[in-house]
């Protein structure tokens, strides 16, 4: 499948860990379109690790459902989310055993496509645990997309191998339509720091077809779940879903939807935001001006429209300012322009910048703008 914007959706994995089951889906699946999650574009619901039985079935030697997780099976629970308007995600491994030590799909690949076919997926996530020494990514990625390919039904490969194999260089010929390229998250903001920080140097490997995922989103988790941590602020979170929108990543939620509280409901469902993470150019993220080891950068990324996004960050653990000027991103001082900005957090007009902007922002704090060049 080829995703032409960044996918969006929920995946269980971040608070539910192996606490799945059929009754969650279905709740998942209903809180997400009352409130309004669905409309905002989160399309996808992804079951992930800790599914199945712990081993094939003898006769079938297919992966089955854990029965007491899922007593009517997995087509009962996809027929459930297509019926809301979703589209259903499944969880396998390039491996032997899933990182949790249930089937994985190594030499077992065409069955198992065709079952996540059979199941109505839409979305396969494929994790990189236990796969014989021998078999580096480029091959296993290769053979679940030649089974996806030919299985009958259109499902998105979300290849997680955790950037091994330099995955950037080989990761589109596979057909993946993202790819995982850092370690797993934890719900902190040093966690999500350096997996933004880690990919500065592959603003550029991130394109219509195959979108750079740097992991699912813990915003709103509050410390609450299977990756727990030392938890987030409100400020923390807002600075955690402004970069994945600015690097357009796949916004993939993990916190308990169900429970979502307003402030984080209204910082994922921000129209400012996923304008720019959802941008149909989708361009590269670039930096445009850098300071104090990375830690208060601006970040700019082109827009449709003539426009371009404006982040201003302070990753420091103290206040500081964070600043840059115009001619940084091409428009010099004597140009006969300026950039009118609008708060993409608010949509308010933030006045116009021709030489110098300065922002001061609190610990791990940020602003980001939507700008235009307009006559000065």
């Amino acid at each position: 499948m080829f995703p032409k914007k960044p996918p969006m959706g929920f995946n269980t994995w971040n608070t539910f860990g192996e606490n799945i089951s059929d009754e969650m889906i279905r709740q998942t699946a209903d809180a997400m379109v009352e409130k309004g999650l669905r409309d905002a574009g989160y399309e996808y619901l992804v079951i992930d690790d800790c599914w199945s039985e712990k081993q094939r079935d003898p006769v079938t030697d297919k992966i089955v459902p854990l029965k007491s997780k899922f007593p009517n099976g997995m087509k009962a629970v996809s027929d459930y989310v297509h019926s809301k308007g979703l589209k259903f995600g499944m969880y396998s491994c390039a491996g032997v055993r899933t990182c949790a030590d249930y089937p994985g799909s190594y030499d077992h690949e065409f069955l198992d496509a065709k079952t996540f076919a059979e199941y109505g997926a839409d979305f396969l996530k494929y994790d990189f645990c236990y796969k014989p020494e021998h078999a580096d990514g480029p091959m296993l990625y290769r053979r679940i997309s030649m089974a996806l390919e030919n299985c009958g039904r259109d499902i998105l490969l979300s290849a997680c191998n955790w950037g091994c194999d330099d995955v950037h260089k080989w990761i589109r010929s596979t057909a993946a339509g993202m790819y995982r390229s850092t370690g797993d998250i934890f719900d902190s903001f040093v966690s999500f720091r350096d997996i933004f920080l880690s990919q500065l140097a592959h603003t550029d490997a991130n394109t219509p077809g195959c979108f750079n995922d740097i992991d699912m989103l813990t915003c709103g988790m509050r410390n609450f779940g299977n990756v727990a941590s030392t938890g987030c602020t409100d400020t923390e979170y807002r600075t955690e879903f402004a970069l994945w929108c600015m690097l357009g990543a796949p916004l993939m939620l993990g916190c308990d939807v169900r429970k979502i509280d307003d402030v984080t409901l209204k910082l994922v469902t921000n129209k400012g935001l996923l304008r720019i993470n959802q941008d149909g150019e989708c361009r590269s993220l670039f930096v445009a001006h850098e300071d104090c080891n990375n830690l208060r950068n601006v970040y700019a990324r082109l827009l449709s429209d003539h426009e371009i996004a404006l982040m201003f960050t302070n990753l420091c653990d103290d206040k500081g300012a964070a600043w840059f000027t115009p001619d940084c991103i091409g428009v010099t001082a004597n140009a006969g322009k300026v950039l009118q900005l609008t708060d993409a957090f608010t949509g308010e007009d933030a006045g116009i910048v021709k030489e110098y902007k300065r922002v001061e922002l609190d610990a791990h704090d940020c602003a980001v703008f939507i700008a235009k060049v307009v006559d000065a």
